[in-house]
């Protein structure tokens, strides 16, 4: 017996709901600040403020790390109480000028502990950098050490021993904290606190100390390119808290034509078991499953009761974005485990059905870093 049967071609649409997951994209940024300068010294606090300026350009690397070659410069001040030794001397002070490149490394603690978030409008963190300080214009000190000199008559005279002139360079090491306020995706209003520190001559006085300036500053930064992107998450892999839905529209045509000429009757084959997978991810520095994530958990619990001789490997991974090995070895042994406890007291599945294993952050399932704080379950 056989038949033939016709049908055409129709059209079929489809919604497929994609979400997606703003991600940080490395940028190059420059930035801008005014502000203040205390020198070191023994006089009063408001004798030795001066201004201070600084250009910087940089690129930041991730959400937490940062290069930049910062330059900053205009004045510093030194300062000394010479009443004691009489003829009318008194609190003097005197001003030169300097510029210092530094290379700064900048260590963005927000991100560090709470993770990239596009949205987040405040950071704060640390930095630290070397480099040199170029200063000259010295004349003021050489002048008061001349009016010295003739009010005394023994080795104070010689008052500023470390009195330098011309143009010296010397190095200077730099440390300080930081606080940026976003205005916009590409612009940031930022606080920075810096304290430098140089050779004894610095002021041209010998302390038998290292001397020290301290900037206080404000002022824009302007972030050059892409601060941040979307990247596609499928369903299994999990949504964050920046993912958004994309809705793609699918047209399939199909022309059907089948043929039946005979019909065999063939006894049916065993069927076979396919792996079921699980991708359970949590959030920055945690190991507890959340309740939208307790249904893939449920997935395999349902596929080991359906298959009893089936069993599950549960292993454990931190993503390399926060923290550091150690500590993200610990991280993914916790959430490795926390699995297979759900799977044991919760569910009653043997403990001898279930393989525990952890890679801390040394191997990285995904691209996208915050989607590398998983426990991956396969089981078959």
């Amino acid at each position: 017996m056989s038949a033939v049967l016709l049908a055409g071609c129709f059209t079929a649409s489809a919604q497929q709901e994609t979400a997606t997951k703003e991600v940080f994209n490395p940028h190059w940024f420059v930035q801008a600040q005014m502000g203040g300068q205390y020198t070191l010294g023994e006089v009063k606090f408001g004798d030795l403020l001066s201004l201070n300026a600084q250009v910087a350009g940089g690129y930041k690397f991730s959400p937490v790390w940062a290069l930049r070659l910062a330059v900053s410069g205009w004045q510093s001040k030194g300062g000394s109480d010479l009443t004691y030794m009489g003829n009318g001397l008194g609190v003097e002070t005197w001003k030169y000028k300097y510029i210092a490149p530094t290379v700064d490394v900048t260590c963005n603690i927000t991100s560090w502990i709470l993770g990239y978030n596009p949205k987040r409008i405040f950071d704060a963190g640390i930095l630290a950098g070397v480099g040199a300080n170029i200063g000259w214009d010295n004349g003021e000190a050489a002048a008061l050490q001349q009016r010295v000199q003739p009010n005394v008559a023994n080795e104070t005279a010689h008052y500023m021993t470390l009195l330098w002139t011309g143009t010296k360079a010397r190095f200077v090491g730099k440390f300080g904290v930081f606080a940026d306020f976003h205005i916009g995706r590409r612009v940031d209003l930022g606080i920075e606190v810096n304290a430098n520190t140089l050779g004894d001559a610095y002021n041209s006085k010998d302390a038998n100390n290292t001397d020290w300036y301290f900037n206080a500053l404000a002022g824009i930064k302007v972030n050059i390119g892409k601060v941040s992107k979307r990247v596609p998450v499928k369903a299994s892999e999990g949504v964050g808290t920046n993912a958004e839905p994309v809705i793609v529209e699918k047209i399939v045509e199909k022309p059907v034509e089948k043929i039946v000429e005979k019909i065999v009757y063939k006894e049916p084959e065993a069927t076979k078991r396919e792996p079921l997978r699980r991708d359970i991810f949590f959030n920055i520095r945690g190991s507890e499953v959340s309740k939208t994530e307790m249904p893939k958990v449920e997935d395999v619990v349902a596929y080991l009761n359906k298959y009893p001789e089936a069993k599950v490997s549960v292993t454990g991974y931190a993503d390399k974005g926060t923290g550091n090995p150690k500590i993200n070895v610990g991280y993914a042994k916790k959430r490795a485990q926390m699995v297979a406890d759900i799977l044991t007291k919760k569910y009653g599945i043997a403990a001898s059905r279930i393989t525990v294993d952890s890679k801390g952050d040394t191997v990285q399932p995904y691209e996208q870093n915050d989607l590398n704080r998983v426990s991956i379950c396969i089981a078959e």
